[in-house]
């Protein structure tokens, strides 16, 4: 799923390539893809692009007359630049977005049909958007740590909780924990002030350089490869892989389509959690520690 320095990178592409250009259309292939029906699509026709803006994951095109288009991509839609007037595929695209030098085609690349597209009236509809939690790039340590430990939840849990933290999901989380030596299973409730407040200089550490680096990747272009893997992370989607600080190997624990990543050398004190699905079938053999890996 795209997520924060992801869609912060969407943003300042959009804004260097449509930002206050007209929306000559927007053309829905797919139907279920629009999720409002006040205003139509067609109110959008010759509208100039006034802003751009993030709330959590979300993409927002603000539209002169007070009018916004709400992307969310959920896990597996993607945005992407096209010649102008270019066609919807068939099958994955859902819309398209036509400016005079740029279409910009809505897929998805998936099957669950998740993606959506919300256009809006103001900016109390827009509000309704936003699940409320505080912007790690934005707020104090003291501030994000109030919202962290708002409510008992495993550290994992919390930290891709939108009415908790604003646009953090699993692979972001992954290598935030990762950084701040915390494991994904830790409660809220029992973590200590040193915990917090490694959790927030490796939130905002995490998330500004991994902007920094798709910043780079895009360059003058626009994002066409946006994944929750990257082949820079320590952890997240490395299963099995050496980690790059100590050495161990990097474990998971799977949950429906799910997935958790970290390193039981650097973030559990060398104790393998208990997978779901595998401890169960595994029972006695199911390895407790890296003693038990490794032998």
């Amino acid at each position: 799923m795209p997520e924060l320095p992801d869609v912060v990178v969407y943003l300042e592409r959009l804004e260097a390539l449509i930002g206050g250009a007209t929306l000559e259309r927007i053309r829905i292939a797919s139907p279920w893809v629009l999720r409002t029906f006040d205003p139509p699509p067609e109110a959008f026709a010759g509208r100039q692009v006034t802003g751009l803006r993030r709330i959590g994951k979300r993409l927002v095109l603000e539209c002169r007359g007070d009018l916004f288009v709400v992307i969310h991509l959920m896990v597996a839609g993607r945005l992407r630049r096209r010649d102008p007037g270019a066609a919807v595929p068939p099958r994955r695209g859902l819309a398209a977005l036509d400016f005079a030098e740029h279409t910009f085609l809505l897929t998805e690349e998936g099957t669950r049909k998740r993606a959506s597209i919300h256009l809006l009236r103001g900016e109390a509809a827009l509000a309704d958007h936003d699940r409320g939690g505080v912007e790690p790039l934005l707020v104090d340590a003291a501030t994000f740590a109030e919202a962290l430990t708002s409510e008992r939840h495993t550290l994992k849990r919390a930290l891709t909780d939108p009415r908790l933290i604003s646009g953090i999901g699993g692979a972001y989380a992954d290598e935030i924990m990762h950084r701040a030596r915390l494991g994904p299973l830790t409660r809220t409730d029992r973590l200590e002030a040193g915990d917090v407040t490694r959790l927030h200089e490796a939130a905002v550490a995490v998330l500004t350089e991994w902007i920094e680096r798709l910043r780079e990747e895009a360059g003058d272009g626009f994002p066409e490869k946006v994944t929750a893997f990257h082949a820079g992370m320590a952890v997240h989607g490395r299963y099995g892989k050496d980690c790059p600080v100590c050495g161990a190997p990097v474990q998971r624990i799977r949950y429906a389509s799910n997935e958790t990543n970290y390193c039981p050398g650097c973030q559990t004190g060398g104790r393998i959690l208990a997978d779901r699905a595998m401890s169960r079938l595994l029972k006695e053999d199911w390895p407790s520690s890296l003693d038990d890996l490794d032998g």
